[in-house]
């Protein structure tokens, strides 16, 4: 059994950690991969304690008809099973199904799965509790969309058949987030904190505000899990970094804010991630909605404006200025994953980005502030209040648009009035899924109001891609749809089309990790700085 001395110094540390976020520590907790027995005779388990975010607690518990796993936060949901799970590379690989097939019309998807995964009460999973799992989801969840999900029906107790609305190609990915709960003991009001599910984890318990325990599920069909018990602990950053140099936590969350410190017997890890910050350029002139809402704007109206700010912005400056290094340049809401397109890098170039503004009429006046037709050039570039990071990148791209004769202001903004603002100035926000529909929610026009949701901008031919797409027979296939969307060689939404979206930085997450113990490999993150870090704990090990 590995066993820790605490110092004075140490034991200090762990007390401002504990005063700090509330936290009961578990009995017996005491690093280094270890939980105490609870006698001498008891084998000790092989387990490790991880801190992520408070905001990673599940308000509604670990119920997937509210949420538990989907949403932007998407993760591997440990404590049920899922139709399919997405691979390193973020194709499609199965988990509880065995072949899936759909219909030429995209209206009719088959599944078959597996007919040896039984809950932790002993029942039998058989699809049954997969149609009704889906069809639960459908009239509850206000996380995941469900539209185009007309009903889920059992045909056997091993085949499942999904019939839709409409075609949806990337339905296998909706399938990789949806947990599986049983028909025959579920109860919306007591579920989330009591749940029976068949995957590699029970949750054993959970104390709200401070920490969950999952054990491993000694009847999962698969691999059974090297780490047997799991300790999460839901701590504030800073109390978590203390916590790492107390030695009580085996892995802790952190930021590049902590990046240079060191901590004994820690290495830091740092998981490439799909998490990026960017921000919209409002793509119509300045005028208001039916409801008298401010719309669009006329600086950034002009696409020679846009390319000009695009590639005017020196992403790696970013990164060394406000990441600490720790973080890759984002060129799409998709970099990286299958269907990137690789015609959305833009490279850094002042030069051009000044000849384009000398292009579209803005000159550069006396006093380094560019003007046309005696209006200046100015951009008001919005932010998050309670996000220093998006912060500090605002201040970066004002500096550095400053520096181009763009007069930049920022400024601090709650979400209840972000949203709206958004559609007459660029905003910094965060993306980052493991689904094509992320692109799809960004540009795409919806409903009759001939405009994106977030920030002013349509494109006829770019909504034609990504229906297309969606339509597919083939998941494989629509990845180079949503390319086309993209880009085409004519139009799109890259650097040579229309550049609605600046995008900046994909942030690294990054983790104090202790000596000894492998985390597997990670696939990429996407955004959400929490529970993605625990999709494969299963795989850990400790040397």
């Amino acid at each position: 059994m590995r066993t820790q001395t605490f110092s004075g110094r140490s034991r200090k540390a762990l007390l401002l950690a504990v005063l700090l976020t509330g936290l009961v520590l578990p009995a017996g907790c005491v690093g280094n991969g270890a939980s105490e027995p609870a006698s001498e005779t008891e084998e000790p388990q092989n387990s490790v304690v991880v801190a992520i975010s408070v905001t990673s607690e599940p308000e509604s518990g670990f119920d997937p008809a509210f949420g538990w796993g989907a949403g932007e936060h998407v993760h591997e949901p440990l404590i049920q099973s899922t139709l399919t799970v997405t691979e390193p590379d973020l194709t499609i690989a199965y988990d509880l199904a065995t072949d899936i097939a759909v219909s030429g019309d995209g209206l009719t998807w088959t599944v078959k799965i597996r007919t040896d995964a039984r809950f932790t009460d002993g029942e039998a999973l058989t699809a049954e509790d997969v149609a009704f799992t889906y069809n639960l989801c459908k009239g509850t969840s206000s996380v995941n969309d469900f539209t185009m999900l007309d009903h889920a029906e059992a045909i056997d107790d091993s085949t499942v058949v999904f019939h839709m609305t409409r075609p949806f190609s990337i339905w296998p990915y909706t399938m990789a987030v949806v947990g599986l709960v049983p028909e025959h003991a579920y109860d919306s009001a007591a579920y989330g904190s009591a749940p029976i599910g068949s995957g590699r984890y029970i949750l054993r318990q959970w104390d709200r505000g401070q920490q969950v325990i999952l054990e491993a599920n000694p009847d999962y069909y698969g691999e059974a899990p090297r780490i047997e018990r799991v300790t999460i602990l839901f701590m504030e950053e800073d109390a978590a970094f203390l916590a790492a140099r107390a030695g009580q936590v085996d892995v802790a969350y952190t930021s590049a804010t902590y990046s240079g410190e060191s901590v004994d017997g820690y290495e830091l890890l740092s998981v490439a991630t799909v998490d990026n910050r960017g921000f919209n350029l409002p793509a119509v002139a300045a005028g208001t909605d039916e409801d008298g809402l401010a719309v669009g704007n006329d600086f950034t109206s002009d696409v020679l404006v846009r390319r000009a700010i695009n590639t005017g912005l020196d992403r790696e400056a970013m990164i060394d200025n406000v990441l600490n290094g720790y973080g890759t340049p984002a060129y799409s809401v998709c970099d990286g994953l299958p269907w990137y397109h690789e015609a959305s890098r833009v490279d850094c170039d002042p030069e051009e980005a000044a000849a384009l503004l000398d292009r579209a009429g803005w000159l550069l006046g006396e006093d380094g502030v560019r003007v046309k037709d005696g209006v200046p050039a100015t951009l008001n570039l919005l932010y998050p209040g309670s996000d220093s990071v998006r912060q500090a990148l605002a201040a970066e791209t004002a500096n550095q648009l400053s520096a181009l004769g763009i007069e930049t202001t920022i400024e601090g903004v709650g979400w209840d009035t972000a949203y709206d603002r958004a559609q007459a100035e660029p905003l910094m926000w965060g993306w980052g899924a493991h689904t094509p529909m992320e692109l799809y929610n960004i540009y795409h026009t919806i409903g009759d109001t001939g405009s994106a949701e977030y920030s002013p901008y349509a494109n006829e031919t770019v909504d034609a891609y990504m229906d297309t797409a969606l339509a597919a027979s083939d998941l494989e296939e629509s990845y180079a749809l949503w390319q086309n969307a993209q880009w085409d060689g004519t139009t799109g939404v890259v650097q040579e089309g229309d550049v609605p979206w600046v995008w900046l930085v994909n942030i690294d997450h990054l983790y104090w990790v202790r000596d000894g113990l492998t985390v597997a490999d990670q696939k990429i993150h996407p955004h959400g700085h929490g529970w993605s870090i625990l999709n494969n704990v299963d795989q850990w090990s400790w040397s």
